[in-house]
């Protein structure tokens, strides 16, 4: 499968695109069983809400142990970690051959996944995770340039009641001052010279099968979920095989897989 040329333009106008009905419904059934019974046992690697508000510029930035370091046995997940080695249905998700004739589309180069970010489960769970705040992904990544993608699978309806991804259009080509960011890097959504941006945001319900693909370096956040039931998404990251590492840092310290071309 490839896109239309329309398709790929908006990607590289917007930074970001939805394939509807994308992937196999059973296939997705199936991943999101699997994570559910990850995130019962708490198995890790993963991150909690508590980890995530109280992390510093410099944890995120240098991690390699992605093991949770709470005992609590009350927690909230905000994301299983590490999902390729988890188990077949996840690796297999990621390297699924459907979606790398696009992939190999809109980075222009051979799709090399990169282990060492996203490749997650990620929650928002009821009325106990928190919102995220406009950030790029990019920030805390060390590679040579900014040719990565990242391919988000919604497992269940993603509305703006449980947390959908939102996304200010085009940001992925604007250039920012450092008092535009806070100290973590985050979006500051209360500066003045960044209040008319955010209101050109855009958002859409997504349902079973979607995928979004999007920028690196494209401004995204989501809400809290204010719902009964956990919202569950995959998300995984690929660069183009021409995109090196820095060595020595965070990004370099997983494996990098790289998928087999697939041409026409």
């Amino acid at each position: 499968m490839y896109l239309l040329d329309e398709q790929l333009n908006s990607f590289h106008a917007n930074g970001f695109l939805i394939l509807r009905n994308f992937a196999n419904v059973n296939e997705c059934k199936a991943i999101l069983k699997m994570a559910k019974l990850h995130l019962k046992e708490h198995i890790e690697p993963l991150e909690t809400e508590l980890e995530y508000g109280g992390k510093s510029k410099e944890y995120r930035t240098d991690i390699i142990d992605y093991s949770s370091d709470t005992n609590i046995k009350q927690i909230t997940v905000r994301r299983l970690r590490q999902v390729y080695q988890r188990d077949a249905l996840f690796k297999s998700w990621m390297e699924n051959e459907k979606i790398r004739p696009i992939l190999q589309q809109v980075l222009d180069d051979q799709v090399c996944l990169t282990l060492a970010h996203h490749n997650s489960i990620m929650t928002k769970m009821p009325y106990s995770s928190t919102e995220t705040a406009w950030h790029r992904d990019r920030r805390y990544w060390r590679y040579g340039d900014d040719n990565l993608v990242s391919v988000w699978l919604a497992l269940g309806e993603e509305n703006s009641d449980n947390g959908v991804l939102e996304f200010i259009p085009k940001s992925h080509m604007m250039n920012f001052d450092d008092e535009q960011f806070d100290d973590k890097e985050y979006f500051d959504s209360s500066n003045e010279k960044n209040l008319s941006l955010i209101e050109t945001k855009v958002s859409t319900t997504l349902k079973q099968g979607d995928v979004v693909l999007f920028h690196s370096k494209l401004l995204h956040r989501a809400n809290a979920n204010r719902t009964n039931e956990p919202k569950i998404s995959f998300v995984y990251t690929v660069k183009g095989a021409s995109t090196k590492v820095i060595e020595g840092t965070r990004s370099a310290s997983y494996p990098e897989i790289l998928l087999d071309r697939l041409d026409k």
